[in-house]
């Protein structure tokens, strides 16, 4: 999953900060600023202090000298190595509300004095200032997103419930200046437009698509309700993301060591160290987040344990307690639907899509419908195969949905001869990272060098950082922080971010990337041990990280993505997992550290698609949610209701739930980065089953010098420079087909 890397844009920066960050993507050409822009460009606030600092000191008036001190060391500059590193070891929560404040009114100062500019209009003076602006409250919220999603607490809740709505106004002001948008609009109209390179002027759509879809052509009383139905949402989604989080604190199953049937070694060290992190010593912790109660469902032989762990998972923010997020969702679906009805949509999902690759809800559905009957079709094969060994074994009469993945590792072994246990053993933690300096080395042409050295400042003492250089120049591209384990207070899944992303317009940028899991840690002096689908997730984010790295775009706002298009990248290099290179070098056995055996590797290949029928339909069930949830008038809409009917309506298989189900479905409720766009994984994904045959079928194949280099220049470096239907047809030749998805999965292809 992405994570926002950019705070530039008002709508992009309310994205990660209401509703926790998203990846990114990028590529393109650096063109050097000439002297002649420079003295084009409008004052900063380095070059205008006092009536800045003017503005931004009647907000933050009567600070404590211990908040003042906090405040300022939030909106300082980055110093040190690198062109400057957030300053982790340093910051305070005590300083948080007075220097979100600062930041922002020292934003609203920039932002007037563009608007206010008294010289015609230009692409200089108006929208490479809109790009230069912002920079101190980019760094400001780089801290926000790490105590939003790494380290949250009770403390930084408080402070949150508290701005977002303030934040929520100030995005309003900036979005409605009609003196800022009618000089946007100029350039937009102008001749100049006309002689400006490619990537300006998509930058000069981007910038004036973006002000008219949050309601700057609006009257001044839509205007009005424009923004307080942001604000309201604003708080909806901080509660709904909050109440996500609390019962995944507030649900741990403690085990005695007679409950711990079928659990592999691997599991059971890893809920010993769960229960001793929360004072539990000599208890074993399953935590009610999916790396941990995967294995669980996968391996324990407690049936009743495997119904309560599944429960407590799938029924996270639907207990009908104080976290219940039902009457939330049913607000927020509202609230959506009227802000849209504004600007003259007739539903949610038509104005979301409006700007991404499928553009109409309607192509979207038709894609998922389209492989839906394969996948449900394939679950029903599916089940057969494990209620077969289930009667034969158990005498169970049906599959729940906590039998599932249990009986699934049964025909796993029986039609493959294949153990998960037996691959996790050869899929540790810091060789699959290794794999991935590798598989970066030779697309890329990267190194990464570990800062060992104290010079950069990490948040946790988990987190661990790389330089990372280019190998033919030894030039500095930027660094990668890495998160790998779960805690208290870190919310759950897997993310990539960034704290500095690529731009040329101030000066050439370095990239601060940060790859963030949930691991469960190995014991003291063991080696973590992961599942095979942990490893691709594990790559994933890092294709994400390599996205934001190998930018060469030179205006911020473009290093933003198209939603339905931003997981290709990161999909795409998944495949690299099971090439021949990587298995051979580093799935190494953690005890023998002899290389996986080639019977074995032959058995994953073979077993390539199985259980498919599962990860496709719990993937669509909740894409398709999401897609229906978003094209209906929600008035007096029951969540639970909808989703239990709509389902039925798609003859949902009993044996399966969504992968997200509605209440807790923080991708779509806890923000908007994916509201109406959870769909894009499969959009991204005919993408990368496409693009993966280009890769199987070059002279060199997944390795090809040609092939990736291609790669690099059209689908990574350009980021959202480049319209991606055009960049997919420059490295493919031609659109991508669903014909490769249908294969990649083993579903049968439609002649």
């Amino acid at each position: 999953m992405l994570k926002k890397p950019v705070f530039k844009k008002t709508a992009l920066l309310s994205a990660m900060l209401i509703g926790g960050m998203l990846a990114g993507c990028s590529p393109d050409k650096s063109t050097e600023i000439t002297d002649k822009t420079a003295a084009q460009k409008p004052a900063t606030v380095a070059e205008k202090p006092a009536e800045i600092v003017k503005q931004a000191a009647a907000v933050v008036s009567q600070l404590t000298p211990e908040v003042q001190a906090a405040k300022e060391q939030l909106l300082a500059e980055w110093t040190g190595p690198y062109q400057g590193v957030p300053a982790f070891d340093k910051v305070s929560l005590v300083g948080l509300k007075a220097a979100a404040r600062e930041a922002m009114a020292l934003n609203l100062a920039e932002i007037d004095t563009i608007a206010k500019n008294p010289a015609p209009a230009t692409f200089e003076n108006t929208i490479v200032a809109m790009e230069s602006a912002g920079k101190v409250l980019n760094r400001v919220f780089s801290y926000w997103g790490i105590w939003s999603a790494n380290k949250s607490s009770p403390e930084f809740r408080e402070i949150q419930g508290e701005i977002i709505p303030e934040f929520s106004a100030f995005s309003s002001k900036i979005n409605q200046n009609q003196a800022l948008f009618d000089r946007i609009s100029a350039v937009y109209n102008s001749e100049e437009m006309k002689t400006l390179r490619a990537d300006q002027q998509r930058l000069v759509k981007l910038t004036y698509d973006g002000f008219a879809r949050n309601g700057a052509l609006l009257d001044d009383a839509s205007k009005k309700r424009f923004a307080e139905i942001n604000g309201e949402l604003a708080k909806l989604h901080t509660q709904f993301g909050n109440n996500i989080l609390a019962d995944e604190e507030g649900y741990v199953l403690y085990l005695t060591k007679a409950q711990l049937g079928g659990l592999p070694e691997s599991v059971i060290t890893a809920a010993a160290s769960a229960a001793k992190d929360r004072e539990r010593d000599g208890e074993y912790a399953i935590t009610n987040t999916r790396s941990s109660m995967d294995p669980f469902l996968t391996y324990s032989t407690e049936r009743d344990l495997r119904q309560k762990v599944w429960e407590t998972y799938y029924n996270r923010g639907d207990n009908g307690d104080e976290h219940d997020n039902n009457a939330i969702i049913a607000k927020i679906l509202k609230l959506r639907h009227e802000r849209v009805g504004l600007l003259g949509y007739d539903n949610y999902a038509s104005w979301r899509l409006e700007d991404r690759m499928a553009k109409k809800p309607e192509n979207a559905i038709k894609l998922m419908e389209s492989v839906w009957p394969a996948a449900i079709a394939r679950v029903d094969e599916e089940v057969a195969d494990m209620l077969a060994i289930g009667q034969a074994q158990d005498g169970i009469k049906e599959i729940k949905p906590w039998d599932y993945r249990f009986y699934a590792e049964k025909v796993r072994k029986q039609k493959y001869d294949l153990d998960s246990n037996e691959v996790k053993e050869y899929l540790q933690l810091d060789k699959l990272r290794e794999a991935m300096f590798y598989v970066a080395g030779r697309l890329f042409n990267y190194n990464f060098t570990p800062i060992t050295d104290g010079s950069v400042p990490v948040f946790h003492e988990d987190v661990k950082v790389w330089e990372v250089t280019d190998k033919a120049s030894g030039e500095n591209v930027g660094l990668w922080y890495l998160d790998p384990f779960a805690r208290k207070g870190k919310r759950s899944g897997a993310w990539a971010t960034s704290y500095r992303s690529h731009t040329n317009i101030d000066g050439k940028t370095n990239v601060l990337s940060s790859n963030n899991s949930n691991f469960s840690k190995g014991a003291p002096g063991e080696p973590t041990l992961i599942s095979f689908d942990d490893a691709e997730t594990y790559f994933h984010e890092f294709g994400h990280a390599l996205h934001f790295l190998s930018s060469n775009v030179d205006y911020p706002t473009l290093n933003g993505g198209v939603r339905d298009y931003t997981e290709f990248q990161s999909q795409l290099l998944e495949r690299w997992l099971t090439t021949d290179e990587v298995i051979d070098k580093y799935l190494v056995h953690y005890k023998t550290g002899k290389p996986m055996p080639a019977s074995l590797v032959k058995k994953i290949k073979q077993a390539a698609t199985f259980n498919e029928g599962f990860k496709t339909t719990e993937y669509l069930a909740s894409a398709l949610i999401d897609m229906k949830l978003h094209t209906v008038d929600p008035t007096g809409i029951d969540p639970d209701k909808f989703e239990r009917e709509t389902l039925g309506k798609l003859n949902m298989p009993s044996s399966i739930v969504m992968r997200h189900r509605t209440p807790h479905f923080g991708h779509i409720f806890s923000g908007e980065g994916y509201s109406a766009a959870y769909y894009g994984y499969m959009w991204a994904e005919v993408l990368t089953s496409d693009a993966a045959e280009a890769f199987a079928e070059a002279p060199d194949g997944f390795y090809d010098k040609a092939l990736a280099d291609k790669l690099v220049q059209h689908l990574f470096s350009v980021r959202n420079a480049v319209d991606p239907a055009e960049a997919y047809r420059a490295f493919r030749g031609r659109d991508a087909n669903v014909d490769a998805l249908m294969r990649d999965r083993g579903f049968p292809v439609k002649k």
